[in-house]
């Protein structure tokens, strides 16, 4: 196994090996990619996944091997040829392959056919050395067993003659390499269901090479399937793919040999085709999923890792028009310090008094910025802030509120706001999202967060896991402040999970602030192997050790202490030394144990510790002349924020309720393979309109000849 994945992620054995070890330790990944690079090569932790990816996998099929080696010895098959072929294998369909002639059979119509004593005449038939397959036929006629005239018996030959061709390894594996290359995707609408389904019109008489058909197609049309709006099938050519297995099954003409090459025609049409085209199903389906949750992953990444405003002091609005714009005032720490309701909108348009509660609010919170979020009445709410002049210099930031309710109505906002309603609790999710999106979303479940394609649709375990590690990643990438931390932000810290995370939280309740990273030890429950695992990702501000409120691991901290020693400094004099380079020769700190790798990480840390990987904020203003869609004309150049990207291209919001679209063909003067490769989550962009669909509420977009 290692020496596989070496050769496919083509790193040294000794990287696999030592990587597996760390692993199965119970060592994380992001602890493996951080803190021990001398160990891995230096793998990143895209690295590390594919390669536990790809070990489990071949751990998948060797357990597969051996269950089948024990079965087929428990049979008595000694076939030296089968055996060698069946530790060979390298696929699961093909070790599938081998194994099907031996496996337990349900009571199908060639089973039945050898219990009334046929299989003699079907081996008479297969070897194609019968003269007269009548006179043959006649011996195998036996009342007794069902078998009542000689055409009884030639039926049941060629039933055991179909499941033999049917099984046989080398036709099924052309078989299916028909079907991977040349099989085509056909949909037809259920003439009953036209009306209902008419969000899959564009597939109601559609036809595209499957190897060819993109991920976010497979999924719509097997959905359309799915809800009975659509028939599918998905095959190659049916007479071409007979007449190919004929010419390997056949020595002579199906003329001279019409029972074996009805029996051959037969596996081809009632047992080939239907298997290999569940088959092939599964394996499209599998590739569309994974390439949808490989657009989520990527689109939840940029999301998690939005620049953060930081510790400053906001005003969140959650906005509305009936029931009135929700206001609330956090200070640097996103602690609640004030809210109430505004009406500056109709029914009531109480501009005047909403202004000056807002002004008082400012000036009374010393308030830093403004998040308003984008939903319903937010473009107006922007408007009416955009004319309140204020005595303070403030900054006024769009925030996207996608998932906000779900949160304001979960379990985690009750127990944190119990006196308060879910429009409170909404506006501070928005206030919170701007000082810190990390440590917000990280409440949410991702798919509420308004982003990725068919979330519904793909393998929802591979979506919750490969969401999860995005998650762990993102969170230990960017480091967690112990003593701020929510308990759903401390849970994706490495080695801590929801039930530290809950302990870490109590303990901090009842005892005070941590003062150091060496107090989590005394968190019950949190051991060696946990603190080992967790203390590098927590930071501590102002706390006993100016080394805690860096990525600097604690096992490191001696390097640290020997670096100050033989500069004849403070380890406080180190931290945000920018000569830190020019002072220290990283090769007078190798030991057996840490390595260059190590110690360029430990400078860059001492350089700039604590540093966040996450870019800074840049503010953002939509067109002040577009309100609605109505306001929009072909040709127009508006200004945008990337909202959404998925493998057809990418939705922008341009200031109004409806996103626009910018398919992928209008990206680049290029071709574009996928819209991420151009465009990330969160980027501002000059948009052109080139159509504008307004009873459909469609809007395209282009990025060509802005």
């Amino acid at each position: 196994m290692i020496e596989k994945i070496s050769k496919q992620l083509n790193i040294a054995p000794w990287q696999v090996e030592n990587t597996l070890a760390l692993h199965n330790e119970g060592a994380t990944v992001p602890f493996i990619a951080r803190y021990r690079k001398e160990k891995t090569g230096g793998l990143t932790d895209e690295q590390i996944l594919e390669l536990l990816k790809i070990h489990k996998q071949l751990t998948e099929l060797e357990e597969r091997r051996q269950v089948i080696l024990k079965s087929l010895d428990e049979l008595g098959i000694t076939d030296e040829a089968l055996l060698k072929k069946i530790k060979a294998a390298s696929t699961l369909s093909h070790l599938e392959d081998l194994y099907l002639p031996y496996r337990p059979k349900r009571k199908t119509r060639g089973v039945m056919a050898v219990e009334k004593g046929l299989e003699p005449l079907a081996k008479m038939l297969m070897s194609e050395t019968v003269r007269n397959a009548e006179d043959a036929a006649r011996r195998f006629v036996n009342p007794g067993k069902g078998v009542e005239t000689v055409e009884d018996a030639l039926s049941g030959a060629r039933d055991i003659m179909a499941e033999w061709i049917a099984e046989n390894e080398r036709i099924r594996e052309f078989v299916r390499t028909a079907f991977q290359r040349h099989a085509v995707i056909v949909s037809k609408a259920v003439k009953t269901k036209e009306e209902e389904g008419d969000k899959y019109r564009s597939w109601f008489d559609w036809s595209e090479k499957a190897a060819k058909a993109p991920a976010h197609r497979i999924l719509a049309i097997l959905r359309g399937e799915k809800e009975g709006v659509l028939k599918v099938k998905i095959t190659p050519d049916a007479g071409w793919l007979t007449e190919e297995v004929l010419k390997r099954v056949v020595r002579s003409s199906p003329e001279l040999n019409p029972h074996k090459a009805a029996a051959a025609k037969d596996a081809v049409k009632r047992i080939l085709m239907p298997s290999m085209e569940n088959e092939l199903r599964a394996a499209l389906k599998k590739k569309a999923d994974e390439d949808a949750v490989r657009v989520f992953v990527k689109n939840l990444e940029q999301l998690l890792l939005s620049p953060p405003l930081g510790r400053k002091r906001v005003l969140a609005i959650d906005p509305g028009f009936r029931t009135g714009c929700k206001v609330v005032c956090l200070d640097s720490n996103g602690n609640l310090l004030h809210n109430e309701t505004v009406y500056p909108h109709p029914p009531q348009n109480d501009v005047a008094m909403a202004t000056k509660k807002i002004k008082s609010l400012v000036e009374r919170y010393k308030v830093e910025a403004i998040a308003i979020g984008n939903g319903t009445a937010g473009r107006e709410t922007e408007r009416f802030i955009g004319n309140i002049r204020f005595e303070r210099p403030l900054v006024s930031v769009m925030v996207n509120e996608d998932g906000a309710s779900v949160y304001s109505a979960s379990a985690a906002a009750r127990a944190e706001f119990p006196g308060y309603d879910v429009t409170v609790r909404g506006a501070v999710s928005i206030g919170r999202r701007l000082q810190d999106p990390l440590a917000e979303l990280v409440k949410i479940d991702p798919k509420s967060l308004g982003i990725g394609q068919y979330q519904h649709d793909v393998n929802q375990n591979l979506l919750k896991e490969s969401l999860k590690t995005t998650v762990e990643l993102c969170v230990n990438r960017v480091g967690v402040e112990l003593n701020l931390a929510s308990s759903e932000l401390l849970s994706y810290v490495s080695g801590i999970g929801p039930s530290l995370a809950a302990k870490i939280i109590e303990y901090r309740k009842t005892n005070g602030a941590f003062k150091n990273r060496n107090e989590l030890k005394k968190v019950p429950g949190l051991g060696p192997k946990a603190f080992e695992q967790s203390a590098g990702f927590l930071r501590i501000k102002e706390g006993d050790n100016p080394l805690d409120a860096s990525a600097v691991h604690p096992e490191h901290y001696p390097v640290v202490e020997k670096m100050a020693k033989k500069l004849n400094l403070d380890i406080k004099e180190l931290i945000g030394n920018k000569n830190i380079r020019n002072l220290v020769n990283a090769e007078d700190f190798v030991t057996d144990e840490i390595g260059i790798p190590t110690i360029s990480d430990i400078l860059d840390e001492l350089e700039k510790p604590g540093r966040d990987p996450r870019k800074e904020l840049g503010f953002f203003a939509f067109a002040e002349n577009i309100k609605t869609i109505e306001d929009l004309k072909e040709g127009m150049v508006v200004p945008g924020i990337v909202t959404n990207i998925t493998d057809f291209g990418a939705f922008v919001d341009i200031g109004i309720h409806e996103n626009g679209l910018i398919h992928k063909s209008k990206i680049a003067d290029e071709f574009v393979h996928h819209p991420s490769d151009y465009l990330s989550l969160g980027q501002h962009l000059e948009v052109k309109i080139i159509a504008v669909d307004v009873p459909r509420k469609r809007i395209s977009l282009s990025l060509v000849d802005v």
